[in-house]
């Protein structure tokens, strides 16, 4: 992935606590190339009082510094690249002044700079499905927006989307045939996402799904259900878990390694925001 340096060019609020930062660089072109819409980005943040390379690569400086000097890394979905601007979106989820990413993009300001190193991505809705399934919580509102406003005007869609109460709702832009349903964790029993995907009403057609959030919900709850019971090949189905509970991003890599060796089956992965902290930040 190439190395990009930005510069912060406007914030703003989606919902309470997502917060909009856009960014600015000499070059976006590879952005609007990828036709992803998980596009995602690795965001780079300096350890205070280490002298880096002006180009960081985190990978170049694996066995170059001890662990505790390198970069801390978070990844991101980049929305929105405007060729002519010079400019990409970033959607950061804020909970107060836990983890890395979340605290800094809640004080940036015009004029700060941020490395990245991408784009990447895995997801594109299929304009051959008969109908869309969109599930998520906060970390992948971004990515569930960008794919909405690939789809055909008259898709059909069914987005399920975990939010912390009704304020934090967001504004999506559904097509012709799509419903959203809002599951709010204030007021939600454990596995209320599960059984949201559940009630769903499964659609006759071709479905293509993309499902992200929290790994033990996601992998452990919805995945059994839509490729045991409803029966979904590997390629209708792009998910995985954006974060889990009481890791870091680096530790939840290692997680996930375990999870598909013991399961044997890889899971597929794509744009990662940012996630509700509930124990030690992942982001």
């Amino acid at each position: 992935m190439p190395t990009h340096r930005f510069v912060v060019t406007a914030t703003s609020w989606v919902t309470p606590s997502l917060r909009r930062v856009q960014l600015h660089t000499s070059d976006v072109s590879a952005f609007a190339e990828s036709s992803f819409t998980d596009r995602y980005v690795k965001l780079v943040f300096p350890k205070p009082g280490v002298d880096y390379p002006e180009q960081i690569d985190v990978r170049a400086l694996r066995g170059i510094l001890p662990p505790e000097d390198l970069p801390d890394v978070r990844t991101y979905t980049a929305l929105n690249p405007d060729l002519e601007a010079g400019t990409i979106d970033i959607d950061f989820v804020v909970h107060g002044d836990e983890g890395i990413a979340g605290p800094w993009a809640a004080s940036a300001e015009v004029g700060d700079i941020l490395i990245a190193n991408g784009p990447g991505g895995a997801y594109r809705p299929d304009p051959t499905a008969d109908w869309h399934l969109l599930v998520g919580d906060e970390s992948a509102i971004p990515a569930v927006s960008a794919a909405l406003a690939a789809l055909p005007h008259e898709a059909v869609a069914r987005v399920v989307v975990l939010v912390e109460s009704g304020a934090h709702e967001p504004q999506l832009a559904l097509p012709a045939g799509g419903t959203v349903t809002f599951v709010h964790r204030d007021s939600a029993a454990d596995g209320a996402l599960e059984a949201a995907v559940r009630a769903v009403e499964w659609l006759d057609g071709r479905v293509q799904a993309f499902v992200h959030g929290e790994a033990e919900e996601i992998m452990k709850g919805v995945r059994p259900y839509l490729r045991t019971e409803r029966g979904l090949d590997r390629d209708q189905l792009s998910i995985s878990g954006y974060w889990r509970r009481g890791r870091t991003e680096d530790g939840f890599r290692e997680w996930k390694s375990e999870f598909a060796r013991a399961d044997g089956d890889e899971p597929r992965t794509g744009g990662r925001p940012s996630r509700r902290p509930l124990a030690p930040a992942l982001r």
